[in-house]
């Protein structure tokens, strides 16, 4: 018998909207609309199908205080994540959104309408407090921190929706469940315990023999329920990891395991992320849930700690237990014993007895060099599919993101660079000069700090895509901005797939000599006031925070300055 709903009642506003949806669609057409982001659209469609019950729409202001504050809704109900649709000023006067309008919430995808919401409030947040408080820190090193500074708009929508139709899929569609399907099958098969796995990574050996010892020791069903939305930037892409599950599945006992698909956008918040994933579980249907050590967290902070404790997950999971009402089970680290061909949880291996283990770090090591990978780890089938989607270093695409004044050097080092990985060959070399792009892609765009920032993002998008294909990219914009640089990184990250490889360099040659040999006079210009926006004269020039490579022309030949750059590669495995 699957679990009872977050709040007691599944909100499943399909089947609440379905006796209006043609109404809703028809509405829809004429309304103003605002097209989703794809964090927006994950959340949007976990509303609609009831994963984030009791929710039935975004944030409002008290909603959404009280969330960051509490971990409570406005009405008392335990939810540590806030859910917000942002917008921009632009937006706000555009489509003139005001209390009471109707918008219509459209899939970035195909334009679909996929909802209607009635605005409730429009609001400011405080974007500190909210880092502070669900993440525990204004750190830009924690990726929801530098997505909330870089791309979160500023301001949020409240309201209500109401569901016209559910996002379309073409990939894995038997494997995306809504709470209300997976329920319905847990009931065919008679289910009556499952314990839900939660997983953003790719599953080996000792993943197996967790869950399935979590099963037997609680006489219950295997859920591997695995994040395919948002997750950390540089993750193995879903395509990859779903194939892996695939493989895993069939090594389960038979009908132990079942695999279903969870479009969830991660905040990688550690404890409250850890509350958060039991409850879309426990709406999901599963009675128990596996919580991680150091679960759902980002990794290092600026300072190179942890950003949360080993145990915090686990420790608010409990202190939350009776409201949650899902059994958590703490994640039993998983050892190979050699001696006897098994895995045993750390804490239970006798002292002496030897045991083998292959960290992430090694794991990824072996992946990029070719390296063997024993079947004691993991299975054939998962290593021939990580080998297919991460080929060995060498084989791999790169970005190298020069920036810097202009007529610093930045075009004729990246020119230079481009011959130099040509002659060496291996892979197909894109150049992208930010005036070029500027020029062929962003010819509409001015220089205000929100048209720069689209324009970055332009060329990080190709990038990405070209990065992934496996080709080397030389990109060189001015990119003034750190936080446009930032949201370069992510998107590249994000997007380019084992080529996801980004080399920062700072071309830091002084203003000074830069404005001294610009023959195409372009400080000049900007100092009679002819251009407009221009970096060095009337928009400063943000330093790297940090730079894998910085270089002067004033110190350096472009030669040397190459050269220098062809040994980080090196020194990375990539050349």
């Amino acid at each position: 018998m699957a679990n009872t709903p977050h709040g007691g009642v599944l909100k499943d506003l399909h089947a609440r909207d379905e006796h209006i949806c043609a109404q809703l669609k028809e509405e829809a057409i004429a309304l103003s609309d605002i097209i989703l982001t794809e964090r927006q659209l994950c959340d949007l469609e976990l509303i609609m199908n009831g994963g984030f019950s009791p929710l039935e729409g975004f944030m409002n202001e008290n909603d959404y205080k009280s969330v960051v504050e509490s971990l409570r809704t406005a009405d008392g109900a335990l939810f540590p994540i806030p859910i917000t649709l942002d917008v921009s000023r632009e937006d706000i006067e555009k489509l003139s959104i005001v209390p009471g309008a109707r918008l219509a919430l459209r899939d970035p995808r195909d334009d679909e309408a996929l909802a209607i919401l009635t605005v409730e409030d429009i609001y400011q947040p405080d974007k500190v407090k909210e880092a502070i408080e669900v993440f525990g820190a204004d750190d830009p090193a924690h990726p929801s921190v530098a997505y909330l500074r870089s791309r979160v708009k500023d301001f949020y929508i409240g309201g209500k929706v109401q569901a016209t139709q559910a996002p379309v899929y073409f990939d894995y569609v038997a494997l995306r469940y809504t709470p209300t399907e997976l329920r319905s099958h847990f009931k065919k098969l008679s289910w009556r315990k499952v314990v839900a796995f939660q997983t953003r990574n790719p599953m080996h050996r000792a993943h197996r023999e967790l869950t399935v010892r979590a099963a037997r020791q609680r006489q219950a069903n295997v859920l591997i329920h695995p994040v395919v939305g948002l997750t950390k930037p540089g993750d193995v892409d879903h395509y990859t990891r779903v194939r892996v599950y695939e493989a895993i599945m069939a090594k389960y006992p038979n009908g132990m395991g079942h695999l279903a698909l969870l479009p969830l956008a991660m905040r990688m918040a550690g404890p409250r992320e850890a509350v958060w994933h039991a409850i879309i579980r426990k709406n999901f249907g599963a009675t128990h849930f596996i919580v991680g050590r150091d679960h759902a967290g980002p990794g290092k902070n600026s300072q190179g700690k942890d950003f949360y404790g080993p145990y915090d997950a686990q420790d608010l999971v409990t202190k939350y237990h009776d409201e949650l009402q899902i059994e958590m089970v703490p994640f039993q680290q998983m050892t190979y014993l050699p001696s006897t061909d098994e895995y045993q949880p750390v804490d239970e291996v006798p002292k002496g007895v030897q045991t083998l283990d292959i960290s992430g770090t090694e794991l990824r090591k072996r992946l990029r060099t070719g390296a063997p990978i024993p079947d004691w780890f993991s299975y054939d089938a998962v290593v021939r599919t990580l080998r297919e989607s991460y080929p060995p270093r060498n084989k791999q695409g790169f970005v190298i993101f020069l920036t810097g004044l202009h007529n610093s050097g930045k075009d004729n080092i990246a020119k230079a660079l481009q011959t130099v990985l040509n002659q060496q060959g291996g892979r197909s070399v894109s150049l992208l000069l930010g005036e070029t792009v500027r020029h062929e892609l962003s010819s509409e765009l001015g220089f205000s700090r929100e048209d720069r920032m689209k324009h970055l993002l332009r060329i990080a998008f190709v990038a990405a895509e070209l990065t992934r294909a496996g080709a080397a990219v030389v990109c060189a914009p001015t990119a003034p901005h750190e936080d446009s640089r930032q949201a370069a990184r992510e998107t590249i990250m994000q997007n380019g797939g084992s080529g996801a490889n980004l080399f920062l360099v700072h071309v830091a040659t002084p203003l000074e000599h830069c404005e001294k040999t610009d023959r195409k006079q372009m400080y000049a210009k900007a100092r009679a006031g002819e251009i407009k926006g221009f970096t060095g004269v009337d928009v400063p020039y943000e330093t790297p925070s940090y730079a894998d490579l910085t270089v002067d022309v004033t110190k350096q030949s472009v030669p040397e300055i190459v050269h220098s750059i062809i040994l980080l590669l090196e020194t990375g495995s990539l050349l």
